[in-house]
């Protein structure tokens, strides 16, 4: 049997009092229609086809880059009621039954959608109770205790407002059914819309499941948008608790729901991992990191308040604490960054060291690179960027700039307080201070014996 869901997504959200549709505003690293939609593909339906209005090109966009064409859309011009919503919808239906909800809710468990399609009948609807139902739709029962109606509030009776069970706004219909009952509704009512809630009234054979309000309400302002997304994150960090994370505070902890970390990590307080991080066993994320679009490999360490973008941390790397990866970074193995540092666009070879206030752009760092303090890649000419190369074994002394384009050789060594503006060959020692710069050929080893025995001597 073919199921489609039909996803009303068309309102303004005035209440929101932003420009950007209700409906995109996210939670977790996903817009509210994406989780409504997700949860009934999770819950088995085939496809889901969007009723729009308000926005609707950027909520088209949007929801295509995710599902594909696993999303058509329907357009409602005007808003007259959920059934006009629904009928709107139905034009772009050919399926034995429909799944009707709102764009709008974010926490609906996709287990309670598939309950509900579990269910025989021609009407399926769920349920819940409030103990302050303002504002939304009373269930009326018969003796018998079988769903016989729905009325909206500004049609109750006064007995009526004091029912505390309500409806959240999901259903499940016979397609057939659902497209006669939709052509007997009419706009008899405190609203002058076409309810959808009338079609209830119509059927013999209604079903209902009990829901957990808790997660069936949906987002109408900014104060219920920060709600929502409190209860989605404890979700999603008990869900990672138990998949074997050290969530260290899952109160101050955020994590997008397209992230994923791998068992034996550990998640300090107020760390934000944002967009499509991944996070490799045995790594550490301190206290106030905020990562997005980063790849952390096993074993890295990033201390704490490290700020990271679109970049790769690899295997065992160290960075910070207070250090700023911007995208393009890419750490090798047992690589380090250092405190107060800043990288972007930039290679660092295994074992290679940027170590404390540092600025190193566009540049390559082969292996077991060291980078001083205070040392600058002058990367940018106003005009285009250039990019700085240091080979394998390179010494750069604190307090030196690098003028790009620069190469310098393997196992060369900058002195101190250097600025350096030409090539340097391998194992040279450059020397760039008022004088000029001077290369001296084979100089780096001399350096290096004469400094290792003086160490020898003083141990």
């Amino acid at each position: 049997m073919s199921v489609v869901g039909i996803v009303l997504a068309a309102g303004k959200g005035t209440r929101m009092r932003s420009d950007l549709p209700k409906v995109l505003h996210r939670i977790a690293g996903r817009s509210l229609v994406e989780w409504s939609v997700g949860a009934a593909l999770d819950a088995g339906v085939d496809r889901c086809v969007v009723v729009v209005g308000h926005g609707r090109d950027e909520v088209c966009k949007a929801l295509t880059e995710r599902f594909g064409d696993r999303v058509g859309f329907a357009v409602q011009e005007q808003q007259l009621g959920t059934g006009h919503a629904v009928k709107c919808g139905l034009d772009a239906v050919d399926a034995d039954r429909v799944l009707v909800l709102y764009g709008d809710c974010p926490l609906i468990p996709s287990s309670t959608l598939a309950s509900l399609l579990a269910q025989q009948g021609s009407v399926g609807l769920v349920t819940g109770n409030l103990r302050e139902p303002t504002g939304y739709g009373r269930i009326l029962r018969n003796p018998e205790g079988r769903v016989i109606g729905i009325r909206e509030q500004k049609d109750c009776s006064a007995e009526e407002r004091a029912i505390t069970e309500v409806n959240p706004g999901i259903y499940a219909f016979d397609t057939a059914f659902l497209r006669d009952a939709i052509a007997r509704l009419a706009t008899d009512n405190a609203q002058g819309e076409l309810y959808l809630t009338d079609v209830v009234e119509m059927a013999d054979d209604v079903v209902d499941v009990l829901g957990d309000m808790t997660f069936l309400q949906g987002v109408n302002d900014r104060w219920q948008l920060a709600d929502a997304a409190k209860v989605m994150r404890l979700r999603l960090n008990e869900g990672w608790a138990r998949a074997g994370v050290g969530i260290v505070d899952p109160f101050s902890t955020f994590i997008d729901a397209d992230c994923a970390i791998e068992p034996d990590c550990t998640i300090e307080s107020n760390v934000h991992l944002r967009g499509r991080c991944t996070v490799g066993a045995g790594a550490v994320i301190d206290v106030g990191c905020v990562l997005e679009d980063v790849r952390v490999e096993a074993g890295a360490h990033l201390l704490p308040y490290t700020v990271a973008k679109e970049s790769r941390i690899g295997p065992r790397a160290t960075v910070g604490p207070f250090s700023h990866l911007r995208p393009a970074t890419d750490l090798g193995p047992d690589s380090k960054v250092g405190n107060f540092c800043e990288t972007k666009k930039t290679i660092v070879g295994e074992g290679s060291k940027v170590n404390h206030l540092a600025y190193v752009g566009d540049g390559v760092l082969g292996k077991h690179v060291n980078v001083g303090a205070g040392v600058i890649f002058c990367n940018y000419d106003g005009v285009q960027k250039h990019t700085t190369v240091l080979k394998d074994g390179v010494f750069v002394g604190s307090d030196s700039q690098i003028v790009a384009p620069v190469t310098v050789g393997e196992g060369a060594y900058i002195a101190s307080g250097s600025t350096i503006t030409k090539d340097v060959p391998a194992d040279a020692l450059a020397i760039a201070r008022t004088r000029g710069q001077t290369n001296k050929a084979g100089f780096a080893s001399k350096l290096r014996a004469r400094f290792g025995a003086s160490k020898k001597a003083g141990k």
